[in-house]
């Protein structure tokens, strides 16, 4: 059947345009990772694999074993921040940071422990799904990234190989190797001329364009602006006083909502297991490798158009699908090792 067909065109695209808007999503938090922290951060996907299965743990009353990992990072975390502080002869100031840990993960447990075999209602769960999942962020930057802030690309590209492997394991090990739906959050069908279209698909777009926008607005912020500052000239940046350390926590925060929301989102629509966050987040990497991994526009085009031939192949060439998406990447290396000049690392 040609898919030029006018009864399935529209249907095709549609799919492509929802599945892009969430590639779309995952390209600019690797973008905005890469621009300020200097790392591929591989792991993106696990962050779309963590909020679904975690929504999906809630919603069978069970407490998500994102909990526990929650709570060992924080530990970490506030051991390396204590022991910081230690060295610099700050003994106070130690003691309330460990202490201010314990308080903190004693609540986040007590309020996931008591809410999660409740079953909240939906909006509940989500909020309850991001206030454990989105926390990781940071918390895998300053124990994983921060010690390596001055490392070259090559190892922390290393090193987001061995967290991606780690997550992964943490993943099966907490959610098993079943593959879990959420709840769409809209039910019902929409009509846009000769195409139907489930009203959680529009949501996904929608949602998906709201925060490409915020995003832009956010970086008109002191913030952003910031976060901008970092990306440009990382040197030049600390000496205004912009903290690199407070620049990659704010950066992976937004990366750890965006895959998060993200994975949410497509949930209701395909089954995620412990592993997919591989493939979903290698296709926003494409996207990303489009956009040269410094243009936002670029990249969210990229992907899109990532969501497009896939929809489109896995209607007519279902099996060698992933292979022809993947494929994308190959002219575009090409062509920027060939018209971009390269500089060492330590004349970025």
């Amino acid at each position: 059947m040609d898919i030029f067909n006018p009864a399935i065109f529209p249907v095709l695209a549609a799919d492509g345009l929802t599945n892009g808007a969430v590639y779309a999503l995952l390209a600019l938090a690797l973008v905005l990772v890469f621009a300020v922290t200097r790392v591929i951060f591989i792991p993106q996907g696990e962050f779309v694999v963590f909020g679904t299965l975690t929504l999906a743990a809630l919603q069978l009353g069970q407490v998500p074993g994102t909990l526990w990992l929650l709570l060992v990072l924080l530990g970490l975390a506030a051991l390396l921040e204590a022991a910081g502080q230690l060295r610099r002869r700050e003994t106070g100031r130690a003691g309330l940071t460990l202490l201010g840990a314990v308080v903190l993960g004693g609540l986040v447990w007590a309020v996931t422990g008591w809410a999660a075999p409740l079953k909240l209602p939906l909006w509940a769960q989500v909020m309850l799904s991001l206030a454990l999942v989105v926390p990781l962020g940071p918390l895998l930057y300053r124990v994983v990234y921060q010690p390596l802030q001055n490392a070259a690309v090559l190892v922390l590209l290393i090193a987001s190989v061995a967290l991606h492997l780690l997550l992964t394991g943490l993943a099966l090990l907490f959610f098993g190797p079943e593959g879990s739906r959420t709840p769409a959050f809209i039910e019902g069908q929409a009509a846009l001329g000769q195409v139907t279209l489930s009203r959680q698909s529009l949501l996904v777009i929608l949602v998906s364009a709201g925060l490409m926008l915020g995003l832009r607005a956010f970086f008109g912020t002191m913030p952003g602006k910031a976060l901008r500052a970092t990306a440009v000239n990382r040197l030049g940046a600390r000496l205004v006083g912009i903290s690199p350390a407070a620049a990659g926590r704010l950066t992976f925060t937004l990366a750890a909502a965006i895959g998060a929301l993200g994975g949410m989102l497509i949930g209701p629509s395909v089954a995620v297991t412990y592993d997919s966050g591989f493939l979903i987040g290698l296709k926003g990497f494409v996207g990303a490798i489009i956009g040269g991994l410094v243009s936002y526009p670029l990249a969210a085009a990229g992907a899109v158009l990532v969501g497009l031939i896939e929809s489109f192949a896995s209607f007519s060439l279902s099996a060698w699908k992933e292979v022809i998406v993947f494929t994308l990447i190959l002219p575009v290396l090409l062509w920027r090792s060939l018209t971009t000049r390269h500089l060492p690392e330590d004349e970025e």
